[in-house]
């Protein structure tokens, strides 16, 4: 089976999609998938009219003249005429949920137009049952056809070794947006001398917020924005933190969490979405609007550090097992070998 897969995200700054597609045309073949990344390096994805014209132009013909016999697109969005079968990753159902910061016609395209094109499509894959009930729930897509497989983690983070710096340094990765929910976590500074957050990642307007919020506060020299980094850097950063914090309202699965477990950094979540499935020992969820909670609970692991290194060592191995790639590629590959046999069986109806 040739399968042509949407690489358009791991086109310039990689975030959550893009690490998804890397892992996947990684491993896929090892399942005996004939893959073919379709992505034009010129175009930028993070611009929404390069976005639409990847979306509903370039991909579109790339998938026809690769000669494959399904497209997987990777990002949620998918061509109002795609020329093969096609399988759609959903990450997410934000953009109908937790984006009303956006402009009106990114809402629409990602939200309204984009949900509406996935009852066309042969399967759908989501990175958590939280997010197929959100689906469920948002649109009318046939349940049957939709299929839990968590992401994987690179093994990189699983061989991060650890070296928390001597003044504890948070760490929140993810793009600076309202849903990450970050003000929680710089309200809790308060009650934390001597500690600094670091936030990674893509900032939005909402990092202008968290700047001031940290101002009013006092804590403004104890929080740093450093934007995008690179692989090699992030693996850095999880290998010197001293705790990991993932305070979202709404994830689709928490690629921050999962790779904090595998790279055996203590954690903080927040108790919401997909978080409470992806992150393994419940007493590691708070409240996300309890900045008092948060302080507690930091306070407490920053306390004894050494137990918590060693707690979260040892449910390393069971999260870099449950995130593997390996597990992932092999439940991808059932998906489209499902998607292709209904596709035969329709036809020959």
């Amino acid at each position: 089976m040739k399968v042509a897969i949407d690489a358009q995200q791991t086109v310039g700054t990689a975030t959550g999609i893009g690490e998804y597609v890397r892992g996947l045309l990684a491993t896929l073949p090892q399942t005996g998938i004939d893959l073919v990344a379709l992505r034009a390096p010129r175009v930028n994805p993070w611009r929404f009219d390069r976005r639409v014209l990847w979306d509903q132009v370039l991909l579109p013909i790339a998938a026809l003249r690769s000669g494959a016999d399904l497209l997987h697109c990777t990002s949620g969005s998918v061509p109002s005429a795609s020329p093969l079968p096609t399988v759609v990753t959903v990450h997410d159902v934000a953009w109908l949920r937790a984006q009303r910061h956006a402009p009106a016609y990114a809402r629409w395209y990602f939200g309204r137009f984009t949900s509406a094109r996935w009852r066309s499509v042969r399967a759908i894959i989501v990175d958590s049952a939280f997010t197929r009930e959100e689906l469920i729930a948002c649109t009318h897509v046939d349940p049957a056809g939709i299929a839990v497989v968590h992401p994987g983690v690179a093994s990189a983070f699983g061989g991060v070794v650890r070296a928390p710096e001597a003044r504890p340094m948070l760490l929140a990765v993810g793009t600076v947006e309202p849903r990450k929910n970050v003000a929680v976590v710089i309200r809790a500074l308060v009650d934390l001398p001597n500690v600094d957050l670091l936030c990674v990642g893509p900032p939005t307007t909402y990092q202008d917020e968290c700047a001031a919020l940290a101002a009013r506060l006092g804590v403004a020299e104890r929080v740093r924005f450093s934007g995008y980094v690179g692989r090699d850097e992030l693996l850095e950063l999880y290998a010197r933190s001293a705790v990991a914090v993932v305070p979202s309202r709404y994830e689709g699965f928490g690629y921050a969490a999962a790779q904090a477990q595998c790279a055996g950094v203590p954690l903080l979540a927040a108790r919401s979405s997909s978080l409470v499935e992806v992150v393994a020992d419940e007493r590691q969820l708070l409240d996300p609007d309890d900045a008092a909670a948060w302080a507690v609970a930091l306070a407490r692991l920053l306390a004894d550090r050494a137990d918590a290194e060693r707690r979260a060592a040892e449910m390393r191995a069971d999260a870099i097992a449950r995130f593997s790639w390996e597990r992932c590629a092999a439940s991808t590959a059932d998906v489209y070998r499902r998607a292709c046999a209904n596709q035969t069986q329709l036809a020959a109806g």
